[in-house]
């Protein structure tokens, strides 16, 4: 039998979450049955939507959510051979058995240059979110302009180069001068960062007087409205996320955004990456592609360490990470 290590929610998270909100649980795996597969992690995703969702779809005591790679260690399955790699939500866990239909088996095409953590990333659910938000949410047309906060981020990094190889012109932010320079080293037209100027508004207008076409939203809260006032007309706004109100203890109220969408005839959409699920090979398969070609660059913040989950998660949540955070068992 395989002993698990796995980090579970102890406490549901009160503001800014802590590490005393998690609890480390040693698990003993049972011997596998006919059709099931032992699985060992090999990387970990942390990721912003693990604070929302954490509220909405655990209870104290559950598994920590969240995507691995993980590799077959002993299989019973004849679709999972032993030594292949898989993408699993499997929680915050080192060991796991699965009846194999919640894997997704790595891609046949994988490119052996690339590392597989990047499936996590760029070339994963954070790629595909920017892929499918901005083609198929914003729907951006070559000389656009494009507007995206928390832009050296998993999602952001990735939203403003494929608006570049769409033809458009791209303003980032982000919290630090060290992201700002990475921003333009990827080919970001505009970048600045929001915690040392005076004035958003005034930022957002040098950027761009004319305003912008479209703006990819990770961020919400006071940033999304000033920003929805330097929106052209007929401006599209993609709604990813709200990382600025995630860790609120009191909701935040207005402004609202009636005004600026009536007489700018804006439209403004909330999505979520799984409603293209059958399409994430398509939409992978062109990320690879571009990755190779060099058009566009992947950075990744890699924590060592499972013991290491809860710190990688605050991090992130703190902007510590440049890119995609992955912890590296």
């Amino acid at each position: 039998m395989a002993t698990a290590k796995a980090w579970v929610l102890k406490k549901h998270f009160e503001g800014f979450p802590k590490p005393s909100d998690f609890d480390l649980k040693k698990i003993e795996l049972p011997k596998l049955k006919d059709g099931e597969i032992l699985l060992e992690s090999e990387f970990l995703s942390v990721d912003p939507y693990m604070r929302p969702y954490s509220k909405r779809d655990m209870k104290e005591g559950d598994i920590m959510i969240g995507t691995q790679v993980a590799r077959v260690i002993e299989s019973k399955n004849p679709a999972f051979v032993m030594g292949s790699f898989v993408v699993a939500n499997a929680g915050w866990r080192n060991h796991f058995i699965s009846s194999g239909k919640d894997l997704r088996a790595f891609p046949s095409a994988w490119p052996e240059s690339l590392p597989r953590s990047l499936a996590l990333g760029t070339a994963g659910m954070p790629g595909l979110t920017a892929y499918f938000g901005l083609f198929e949410v914003c729907k951006i047309k070559p000389g656009d302009t494009v507007l995206v906060n928390a832009a050296a981020g998993a999602v952001g990094s990735v939203v403003g180069q494929l608006a570049k190889i769409g033809g458009c012109k791209v303003v980032g932010c982000a919290g630090s001068d060290e992201k700002v320079a990475y921003l333009k080293k990827i080919g970001f037209d505009e970048a600045f960062n929001y915690k040392t100027i005076t004035s958003l508004e005034e930022a957002l207008h040098k950027a761009s007087p004319d305003g912008y076409d479209c703006f990819f939203d990770n961020v919400g809260g006071e940033f999304a409205s000033v920003a929805i006032h330097q929106m052209k007309k007929y401006g599209r706004i993609a709604v990813c996320g709200a990382i600025s109100l995630y860790n609120d203890l009191v909701p935040q109220t207005g402004p609202y955004v009636q005004y600026p969408m009536i007489f700018k005839e804006l439209q403004m959409e909330g999505f979520l990456v799984s409603r293209w699920i059958n399409r994430w090979g398509e939409g992978q398969q062109a990320l690879l592609k571009w990755i190779l070609e060099g058009k566009i660059k992947c950075h990744e913040k890699i924590t060592d360490g499972f013991d290491n989950m809860p710190a990688a998660f605050i991090g992130m949540l703190k902007g510590e990470n440049l890119g995609k955070a992955v912890v590296k068992v």
